[in-house]
Order: C-alpha cells, then sequence, then structure tokens
C-alpha cells in the first residue's frame, strides 16, 4: 500500500458487505461468493453487539430513518444486524475456500479482542470510532496494520488519531488513511476527493486511500488515478433489500465491473517514466518524417530551405538535423522525395 507511482502495489479492493446481509447467514455467504466472483480482494463484514455500540436512546441517522422506517430506534436495528462467533467463523471458512480475505470492522472492544483471537491481518477503524480514545488504544495494541476512516473528520481528528497509534510503536508506513464521506449515498459535490491528496501531504508517511459511499463506480475509479492505495465500496446483492445501506451499495456485476476497471487504470498509470511503448516503436518510422528532396537536386548543388523538405518516412535522416544539412554540397544527383544523405 506504499505511495509513489514505480513501486506502488496492487491497489487493495475491499468489498464492503456491511451489514447488507441483513442478519440473514446463507445470504452473507452468497456475498462471499460474490466477491470473490468478482474479483476483491477483501470481503468486509462489521462485528458488534447491539447493546455495546448504541444507547437505548441513540436516534436513526437520516439516511438510516429513510430505508429503515422510524418505527424501530437504531438500537432495535443493529440488533437484527448482528454477527455472532459462529457466523465469523463460519465466513471464515468460506472465504478461505473461495480465495477472497475476510475482514470486518469492530465497533467495540470486546469486537476488537474477538477479531484477533479470529486473527484479523489488518484492523479497520470505522469512521464513528476515530474520536474513541480507548477504541483506537485496543487497535493500535494488535500491533496490526491499520485502515483508518475519516468520515465526519477533519485533519485534526486524524492527527489526534494517528498520534494514538504512533504512540504504542505503530509506525505510519503501516496505517492507510481512507477519505470518506459519511453520507449514503454520498452527493457528488460532497465527495471532495482531492480531500485524499490532502491527507497525504499533511501526513507524509501514511498510506491513503478511499471508502467510497456514491452512486456507481466513477469516484472509486478517479481516486485510483489520484494515488489510492485501497479502494473500500459497499455492496449487496439487490439494492431494492430493505436496510439501512443497500441503496448505496453496488449489485456483484457492478463491483466486477469496478474492479475491472480499477486494474485497468492501474495498468494505465504505468510506472510514470516517458518512454517509447514497445507497441509504439514500429510506428516512429511509419509516422516520423525524413529530410528529402524538394526537387531535383544535382550533384554539387548546396542544400537549402528551397530544394528540401521533410516527409514520411522516418527511416531518414531526422528533420531535427535539418540546420546540419543545410549549407552542404550534394554529393550525388537527387530525384524528388529521395532521402538526403550525408557523408
Amino acid at each position: 500500500m506504499s505511495q509513489g507511482s514505480a513501486s506502488r502495489r496492487p491497489v487493495l479492493v475491499i468489498a464492503e458487505a456491511g451489514v447488507n446481509h441483513n442478519g440473514d447467514m446463507a445470504r452473507a455467504l452468497d456475498m462471499v461468493d460474490a466477491a470473490a466472483e468478482a474479483g476483491a480482494d477483501i470481503i468486509k463484514f462489521q462485528t458488534f453487539k447491539a447493546e455495546r455500540l448504541a444507547a437505548a436512546s441513540a436516534p436513526k441517522a437520516a439516511y438510516q430513518k429513510e430505508r429503515t422506517g422510524s418505527g424501530e430506534s437504531q438500537l432495535e436495528m443493529l440488533r437484527k444486524l448482528e454477527l455472532d462467533v459462529a457466523a465469523h467463523e463460519t465466513l471464515i471458512e468460506r472465504c478461505t475456500m473461495r480465495g477472497v480475505a475476510f475482514l470486518s470492522s469492530p465497533f467495540d472492544l470486546e469486537s476488537v479482542d474477538l477479531l484477533r483471537r479470529l486473527g484479523s491481518p489488518i484492523f479497520k477503524v470505522p469512521s464513528g470510532e476515530i474520536t474513541n480514545l480507548p477504541y483506537l488504544r485496543a487497535v493500535a495494541d494488535a500491533g496490526l496494520p491499520v485502515l483508518l476512516s475519516t468520515g465526519m473528520a477533519d485533519l485534526g481528528d486524524i492527527e489526534a488519531a494517528l498520534a494514538v497509534f504512533e504512540a504504542k510503536g505503530v509506525e505510519l508506513s503501516c496505517i492507510t488513511v481512507l477519505h470518506c464521506t459519511t453520507q449514503y449515498p454520498t452527493p457528488m459535490d460532497e465527495v471532495n476527493l482531492r480531500a485524499m491528496n490532502t491527507i497525504a501531504a499533511a501526513f507524509p508517511g501514511v498510506n491513503v486511500g478511499y471508502s467510497d459511499h456514491t452512486k456507481g463506480i466513477e469516484v472509486p475509479i478517479a481516486a485510483v488515478a489520484l494515488g489510492a492505495t485501497v479502494i473500500e465500496k459497499h455492496f449487496t446483492l439487490d439494492r431494492f433489500l430493505p436496510g439501512p445501506d443497500h441503496a448505496a451499495s453496488l449489485e456483484p456485476r457492478e463491483l466486477a465491473a469496478m474492479v475491472r476497471a480499477i486494474r485497468n487504470i492501474e495498468l494505465a498509470l504505468g510506472d510514470g517514466r516517458k518512454r517509447p511503448t514497445a507497441s509504439e516503436l514500429p510506428n516512429r518510422a511509419v509516422a516520423r518524417k525524413s529530410i528529402v528532396a524538394a526537387r531535383a537536386i544535382a550533384a554539387g548543388e548546396i542544400f537549402t530551405d528551397e530544394n528540401l523538405t521533410a516527409k514520411r518516412p522516418g527511416t531518414g535522416l531526422s528533420p531535427m538535423r535539418w540546420d546540419a544539412v543545410l549549407g552542404r554540397t550534394a554529393a550525388r544527383d537527387y530525384q524528388p522525395d529521395e532521402q538526403i544523405e550525408l557523408p
């Protein structure tokens, strides 16, 4: 996940299942299959116990009310979306079988411990936890690479969170800061994708990425072009299912299209060195020009701007040597369009 065009590793693509399984284990397993078939590197779920995440009085966000109604509390909604330990183990087993990495965002201290016991290789800090000091310390204690989401945050919030990790000995090179906007779906005029580069400039040493909540695939692809090393994108098996995040999620065929586009953009970005490509080289002779006789030139005649011109193919003297030819004497006769030779 390092920065730099010449040495950058492949972009890590995270298919964010989140809570789009709606508490249905069969659907969650189908999502693992879909993420693997789409070519995602990681499928990510969410690990929490509703009672430890939200108080009974905690209100729903406006987008949650819009998608799930206001007749239940946030706590009641979250209870339906929990995954227990056995579910985690089953999902990990399915991920291993399908060749896609398992990841889950912990939302409380007990969930951090659970994911450590389950062997999580990375910790993903959700945007809502960036100001939770005990939580950040618990994640830092794991000593693993960290993905830090920054929805609703400013640079001061990010600086404070990074200081917690540094104080615990986590190197900045092990942290990827994900720019994101916590609104589902995110309006285009609130994406502010350049903020990702602002983060990179403000905190040298961290990697940057983008967690996308917009509709469609344009913005994550643009983020890759701007240097994102990680892309996280919500997906669902059916955008019309009930639940808070489905509407801002890709369906499997769209997820696959996004992964293909990201891989193509990675190839297109190249290593940054300006040089002709292998497929271009044969075209040089066809598209470039050579110095030729503009009319018949007799032996002993002086080459001038009037009796010379430049025409394809580019197999003779380059027109960039024009000044070196002017004033020289023709060593032989030349027919019109014949390439000029110098002794």
